[in-house]
């Protein structure tokens, strides 16, 4: 071990048995901690070449559980956001796609720190279980088209170890252990194409442009080398995505989506993420005929029907879906004013998605318990004039001394000047 770390120290490439061995040697216990960190901090600084970080995905792939999915029909489309504010993309896309015929075998995650998870807004909802066998997930695709349930525990062990030590040895930040970690988990849960959102800006992983061209690259890359088809799709998180952030809240807002009543800015993230998977699923030829497709699932309901029989599928209270006023609530509510006035130039997802788990409807540790009702509901973003003293954001808690921590953040999040300021474009880029 110490002369692998010193071969990947000096900047030399490590071959697939030499990463086995490594990482087959973390996970059995025979390889200590201190080694692994040093390994990665060599990974850190001198990086792994294409070749190196496909081999590393493959090893962690197959490190535990591999999920077939060949006895389900079609082309099996799965969907990664690499996390941001408000983003409930999941909830209103993998029922639309799956109404569009292509079997949807979504695993997800839940919400640590600022970013929310698309398992506890699921189970926001009555009911609502997303924990199952591998049989019972096949079987609900093959009888609804599609299933949502969080990751398996035998399902790439390595990442989940390796992530651990990334996060308290300062070595997160990496091209190759990110798309490593990312397509290792996706490639062990069977999917045959998959589309990437890769967020950039404050309340993202990526905080430039370039370094989201970088990832996506390089997962496109691993995808290609082990057969698989990726596109990625570069998206703006300048600004929480919709109205709407905190779990129960963010279902409201995806069931208003569902039904055409969106707010703009996901609807067309939606658009562009869907009419992407259908044409990897062979449902359409073009993006363009894919959206209308999309365009008309929305309008006829059978998009918002697909989200009930989801939801129902998975023993959750479908009079809810009917009635998003039955979904949990919050004791007490607050507005936040704005103190000038001007237009919105800023507003600053990280710091919105940071009063949002004050307010309990976020992770602060693996430990904390999230209060579903909890959350933000904004009534102003970047570009609108704003007058002193106008309502830009209505918060909601069951404890009302957390406005006040709620409200620091909030005090963060919003610039306001004379000059409006000039949009930027949701859909930055899409690589293929």
């Amino acid at each position: 071990m110490v002369e692998l770390i010193i071969k990947k120290r000096n900047g030399l490439e490590l071959s697939k048995e030499e990463l086995k061995s490594i990482i087959d040697g973390f996970v059995s216990g025979d390889i200590p901690d201190y080694q692994v960190s040093a390994f990665l901090m060599a990974v850190f600084f001198e990086g792994m070449n294409s070749d190196e970080t496909a081999n590393l995905t493959d090893i962690m792939m197959r490190s535990g559980e591999l999920i077939d999915l060949s006895e389900i029909k079609g082309v099996k489309v799965d969907k990664h956001s690499t996390g941001g504010v408000g983003d409930k993309t999941t909830l209103v896309l993998a029922p639309l796609v799956a109404a569009a015929g292509v079997p949807v075998a979504k695993m997800s995650g839940r919400g640590l720190g600022h970013t929310g998870g698309t398992l506890d807004k699921m189970e926001s909802i009555k009911g609502l279980s997303v924990d199952m066998t591998r049989e019972e997930f096949i079987d609900n695709i093959k009888k609804h088209n599609i299933a949502v349930c969080g990751q398996n525990a035998n399902l790439v062990p390595a990442d989940k170890k390796l992530y651990a030590l990334r996060d308290v040895t300062g070595t997160v930040d990496n091209i190759s252990l990110i798309a490593s970690s990312i397509m290792s988990k996706k490639l062990a849960c069977g999917a045959d194409a998959i589309v990437i959102d890769i967020k950039v800006g404050q309340g993202a992983f990526m905080k430039t442009v370039k370094d989201a061209e970088e990832l996506a690259g390089m997962i496109i890359g691993i995808g290609s080398k082990m057969n698989r088809k990726v596109i990625a799709v570069i998206t703006s998180m300048s600004e929480p995505l919709g109205f709407a952030i905190g779990n129960a809240l963010e279902v409201k807002e995806s069931i208003d989506t569902l039904k055409g009543n969106g707010p703009q800015d996901l609807t067309e993230l939606c658009l562009e993420l869907g009419s992407n998977m259908l044409v990897l699923g062979k449902i359409a030829k073009t993006k363009s005929e894919a959206v209308e497709i999309l365009k008309k699932l929305i309008s006829s309901g059978a998009a918002f029907n697909k989200f009930k029989e989801l939801v129902k599928a998975q023993g959750g209270d479908v009079s809810v879906i009917d009635n998003p006023e039955l979904l949990p609530d919050t004791q007490f509510s607050e507005t936040y004013k704005s103190k000038n006035e001007g237009y919105i130039s800023e507003l600053n997802a990280l710091d919105i998605g940071l009063a949002s788990v004050k307010l309990g409807a976020g992770r602060e540790t693996k430990a904390s318990i999230i209060d579903y009702g909890a959350g933000i509901v904004l009534k102003k973003k970047i570009g609108d004039y704003v007058n002193k003293d106008e309502v830009l954001a209505t918060l909601y808690s069951n404890d009302q001394l957390n406005f006040q921590k709620a409200n620091e953040f909030m005090d963060l999040a919003y610039k306001i000047t004379k000059e409006k300021p000039l949009l930027k474009p949701l859909i930055l880029k899409t690589i293929s």
